[in-house]
């Protein structure tokens, strides 16, 4: 009985390493998913350069950012916050990307489509308890005008040529998921040469360091306002050392995602970057 006992473990220990196995390839594939969506074709923008980042808590995350070139010349960009982390976030940020594209093609600016964004998604993510958090801006290279729409996200930072921070008019809008049938209005802000605006997900702002401080907006801003003159993906660097330097070492809690446009005169370079994966 001993050994037949033992045989027995053996068997379930062997099935359960092999199923661990299988799920850690499965998590893997999903993960090269995920970089390559985040990872799309490169639009040609003028007077300009924009970059992202994404740095997910765990192998894979639930935030998403997306900026490319429409037909009308302007450059539309988008970040996300889906409500919790690793793979189910993951798949409702898959989903969150499919409704984004078919909106952006069937819509004209961002209100519409963020309206049919929530059309789309309102069930479904009623039906899994969940939401997302989404901001979508049109930035126009001639005018030098940003129209944004919001969903119950973070504004962006602007920080001047002159090393100030701008604050963009405040503009509130219920989360995707949160109430059916809502209507998402616009605002706009006009930038100019060598103007920065920094697009972002909480978990910037709210990583904590050992004695459970917040690393805040306010030492984001001062952050960006000392380093504004330099190109997105060296800013990208600068604000990742920054958070890792002020947690000391500690397990991310949330998704860190980050995409930043500087306005330029006329050489162009647009550039997305998908950080590699950190895990707890």
């Amino acid at each position: 009985m001993m050994f037949r006992k033992v045989m027995f473990q053996s068997h379930s220990d062997l099935w359960s390493s092999d199923l661990n196995k299988v799920l850690q390839r499965e998590i893997h594939l999903a993960r090269n998913i995920q970089t390559t969506l985040l990872n799309g074709d490169m639009p040609q923008i003028s007077s300009g350069e924009v970059s992202g980042i994404s740095i997910p808590a765990r192998l894979i995350g639930g935030d998403y950012f997306d900026f490319y070139s429409l037909p009308n010349g302007k450059i539309r960009i988008i970040i996300g916050d889906v409500m919790g982390k690793g793979i189910p976030a993951a798949m409702l940020m898959i989903l969150t990307r499919g409704a984004f594209r078919s909106a952006s093609e069937a819509t004209r600016g961002p209100g519409d489509t963020l309206t049919s964004m929530n059309n789309a998604m309102y069930k479904d993510l009623r039906k899994l308890k969940s939401f997302v958090t989404v901001f979508c801006a049109d930035w126009d290279p001639l005018t030098g005008t940003l129209v944004y729409a919001n969903a119950g996200h973070c504004l962006p930072v602007i920080i001047r040529s002159n090393f100030e921070a701008d604050e963009p008019p405040k503009l509130k809008g219920v989360m995707l998921g949160g109430l059916p049938a809502q209507s998402y209005n616009e605002q706009e802000v006009i930038l100019k040469e060598e103007d920065l605006v920094f697009f972002y997900t909480d978990g910037i702002i709210e990583a904590n360091n050992p004695e459970g401080e917040m690393f805040r907006l306010e030492r984001l801003i001062e952050l960006l306002v000392h380093n504004s003159f330099r190109k997105p993906t060296e800013i990208e660097t600068i604000v990742t050392e920054a958070i890792n330097a002020f947690t000391e070492g500690l397990p991310q809690k949330d998704d860190i995602t980050m995409v930043i446009l500087k306005i330029g005169k006329e050489n162009s370079e647009i550039a997305s970057f998908n950080s590699p994966m950190i895990s707890p």
